[in-house]
């Protein structure tokens, strides 16, 4: 059979095909825009997202034995807010995940109703780029939106309603919207007051591997596919993008570089960070999952390379890159503010240290260097809640460099473990596609069996120490320039 794992992300929808044994047959990818109305916002039209879906899923299968397909499923970007009036129609842009605008309404839900009643209502404080701040700055400035919202979905959901027509999430997603208690796997009754918001507005709940409903019969006439294909709920990306490196089970981490860069930590038991700095949420595999995020990682690089240095050679820019732990010029990471550990949606990045004969792969490399020591900074505070992490797999678009591979084992002590398949929430998707239709009896078996180690990158204890020392005067350096922006 064929399963198909279609990943909603933040710049384009990448699809791909796999076989039950877990080998890619296609790989399709779909860009649309991304809109910065005002500094520090961030919003994407859903219709983009379907009609590059759409056309994305036709041309995945035109050559394929469609008979054969057999599901689909979803790894999709956080946290955005998609409103729906009673027609079903998108009454504004989708708010994004790395949206700054809801920073009152994050500052309001941490001072005035408390982190601590949060983490117990949810398991989570609240950032800016959560679900339920965007819902009360919607509710503060656009009113009228407001009052006019049927359902409230997130980005993957909105093309899986468009798909199957069910209104449905996953725990894995949900987690991440701050309307969810994350303990005990429901909509948290507090948290919907707070936001003015009733629960038939919210989606149904389910695991991300089961099977929420069927294609529609003009989807599948459309594409050729049977309208049996089961629409299963797919996760998070970066739950997803767990299944698809094999990150399930108990202590297993992952880290992902992508637009954002994300250290993930799986467990079979459920447990919160006391100091606030990761996020604890559902996982895609039935359990749960520590996970710290930072809002600009492979972002940057390309920031850097193709707007500032006006070059799409990534490659060329870092074979250049000889003198590693012995920059002096330092770049904070924060184009869009940031979320673990600092909570703070107003710092922007900064290059530090430059003199007269810094030159153009000094800058580079502090760019790779600034995201390695922003990961650094999730995996300090996990080790601080008492979790131990001596590997992790890799994965996303900037994972695809192995001088940055290489620098991230280094700046973090870690080994990294290199699988064949990079493809990360497109190929989680299709394995949750695959445990919905009974191809697995789980998630795990799933990960387990079709996820293969094909290298394993050691950190070099002599670069390790360089780093360690670089990685000491990175943090100062947040301190330093915070009160800047305020």
């Amino acid at each position: 059979m064929l399963y198909i794992g279609i990943d909603l992300g933040t710049s384009a929808v990448k699809l791909l095909l796999m076989d039950e044994k877990g080998t890619i047959q296609k790989v399709v990818s779909k860009e649309y825009p991304l809109f910065f109305p005002e500094t520090g916002w961030s919003e994407q039209n859903p219709e983009d997202w379907y009609q590059q879906s759409l056309e994305g899923l036709m041309e995945l299968v035109a050559e394929a034995d469609k008979s054969q397909v057999a599901g689909i499923g979803f790894g999709g970007q956080m946290h955005g807010l998609v409103a729906l009036d009673k027609e079903d129609r998108v009454i504004r842009p989708a708010i994004l995940w790395n949206d700054g605008r809801a920073e009152e309404e994050t500052n309001y839900l941490n001072e005035v109703v408390g982190k601590e009643k949060l983490s117990r209502y949810t398991a989570n404080i609240a950032f800016a780029g959560f679900t339920a701040p965007k819902l009360l700055w919607m509710r503060k400035h656009e009113p009228e939106n407001f009052a006019k919202i049927h359902k409230i979905m997130l980005p993957k959901d909105y093309l899986a309603y468009r798909l199957c027509g069910v209104f449905c999430t996953d725990y894995s997603d949900a987690s991440g919207m701050l309307l969810l208690d994350v303990k005990k796997k429901r909509w948290s009754e507090e948290m919907l007051e707070i936001c003015g918001v009733r629960e038939e507005q919210l989606p149904k709940l389910f695991e991300s591997y089961e099977a929420v409903g069927c294609l529609k019969p003009e989807i599948a006439a459309l594409t050729g596919l049977s309208g049996k294909v089961k629409v299963v709920a797919g996760a998070g990306d970066n739950a997803a993008a767990a299944v698809g490196t094999g990150t399930v089970g108990n202590g297993a981490c992952n880290i992902s570089l992508g637009t954002s860069g994300t250290i993930f930590i799986s467990s079979k038991a459920f447990r919160a960070d006391a100091n606030h700095a990761l996020h604890s949420f559902a996982h895609a595999d039935g359990y749960y999952h520590l996970m710290g995020c930072m809002l600009s990682a492979a972002s940057c690089n390309k920031w850097w390379n193709e707007d500032i240095l006006k070059t799409k050679e990534f490659a060329a820019e870092q074979a250049a890159i000889t003198r590693l732990g012995e920059n002096n010029v330092f770049y904070l990471p924060y184009l869009m503010g940031e979320r673990s550990p600092h909570n703070d949606a107003r710092v922007r990045a900064a290059f530090i240290g430059m003199s007269m004969d810094t030159t153009r792969a000094d800058m580079t490399q502090a760019v790779l260097e600034g995201v390695a020591f922003g990961l650094r900074d999730s995996l300090e505070a996990a080790r601080e809640a008492g979790i131990a992490v001596e590997r992790s797999k890799i994965c996303g678009g900037g994972a695809k460099s192995p001088l940055w591979k290489k620098i991230i084992a280094n700046v973090m002590n870690l080994k990294l473990d290199i699988i064949a398949s990079e493809e990360g929430p497109g190929y989680g998707g299709a394995l949750l596609a695959a445990v919905g239709c009974g191809e697995y009896p789980d998630v795990e078996t799933a990960a387990k069996t079709v996820v293969k180690v094909t290298e394993v990158i050691e950190p070099d204890p002599e670069l390790t120490a360089k780093y360690e020392e670089k990685y000491r005067k990175f943090k100062e350096l947040y301190p330093m320039i915070k009160d800047w922006y305020y």
